[in-house]
């Protein structure tokens, strides 16, 4: 390719198509022709406010963090991975130096690139440079969009590590979404006895029933005597937060994943009576290899989260998809479409 063809984000509400050169890969870096990219609701969020609390889109911007693709160039250092090769695409580079890193926890870092975040531009490009380490190696089995669902299936990775779930474990997710299935997933597969996801909206919940193995319920058929071990929010809804800390047993630890309102009322008596552990999840680290086994091992279809795809010059409609059909669980962009 002589011209990198790349939608971005020049205002809310904006998408132009750019030309832009063909990037040149460092010494360790590789060249991946983009495949998949998945639309996240921070992608959306971006194109309609132009903002998610302090990151604030003050230059044009390409969006999309979830992705994969096949590297077709690498920079002279490069050991890790080959010409050819598919990869996911892990969307969080960290400077590798500084104290959060150093511990393991370089989700962190505070001078992490993170595509898709002002002001690193994304992937909804046909070519991006990618440090060889964050492009991990994909198995024949996951499909592009598979690929690219690695990095919410991380998000659910994370949350479950955070929620100690382990087998024989009764969890409660609230949200339906894609991040809140998987993280349903994720519990079934770690051993998790019971798992309950609730949905208040009928026609999501009827669809996530057609691909999920938790138990998908209205908010209203959670019974009054059931007990969790872990509570893990996905929908960023300040309703859904104090339901879930009523439900969990003593010794419970709730998980806050979705990103909703800044604040909320919490019932601190309850909280100290019962010794309640609440926490927050920021991305993820170190979960890529664990997820890309998990989505091979066949436990559950990535693929099935997948309702919509459309090609790069329609990229608008991609991020307006799921507000003309709320249903949707996932839509990608494919960008050699």
């Amino acid at each position: 390719m002589t011209k990198n063809l790349t939608a971005v984000l020049t205002e809310p509400g904006s998408i132009v198509l750019e030309e832009r050169e063909v990037p040149a890969p460092g010494p360790h870096e590789v060249l991946v022709e983009i495949r998949s990219v998945g639309v996240c609701g921070s992608d959306v969020h971006y194109y309609e406010h132009g903002r998610i609390g302090d990151f604030v889109v003050r230059q044009p911007l390409v969006l999309g963090h979830e992705a994969s693709g096949v590297v077709v160039q690498i920079g002279t250092a490069v050991t890790q991975v080959r010409e050819g090769e598919r990869v996911a695409i892990e969307p969080g580079w960290p400077d590798g130096t500084c104290e959060y890193c150093l511990s393991g926890r370089y989700n962190l870092c505070p001078n992490v690139h993170f595509l898709a975040t002002p002001p690193v531009d994304g992937a909804f490009t046909r070519l991006l440079l990618v440090p060889e380490q964050f492009a991990h190696s994909v198995p024949a089995a996951l499909s592009d969009d598979a690929a690219a669902l690695i990095e919410p299936l991380s998000v659910g990775i994370a949350a479950c590590r955070k929620a100690s779930v382990q087998a024989g474990s009764r969890v409660l997710v609230t949200g339906a979404g894609p991040v809140g299935l998987l993280v349903g997933e994720v519990a079934r597969a770690s051993g998790a006895t019971t798992v309950v996801v609730l949905e208040p909206n009928s026609k999501r919940r009827a669809r996530a029933i057609e691909v999920s193995s938790a138990d998908v319920r209205a908010v209203e058929d959670l019974r009054a005597d059931e007990q969790f071990d872990a509570f893990i929010e996905c929908s960023g809804a300040v309703a859904a937060i104090r339901t879930g800390l009523d439900c969990l047993k003593p010794g419970g630890t709730a998980v806050l994943v979705g990103m909703g309102a800044d604040e909320a009322t919490l019932p601190i008596t309850k909280i100290q009576v019962k010794e309640l552990i609440i926490t927050g999840t920021f991305r993820y680290a170190n979960s890529y290899p664990q997820a890309i086994a998990l989505a091979a091992s066949g436990r559950f279809d990535l693929d099935a989260l997948v309702d919509a795809r459309f090609g790069l010059h329609e990229v608008e409609l991609a991020l307006k998809a799921n507000h003309e059909d709320p249903t949707l669980l996932k839509v990608v962009v494919s960008p050699g479409a």
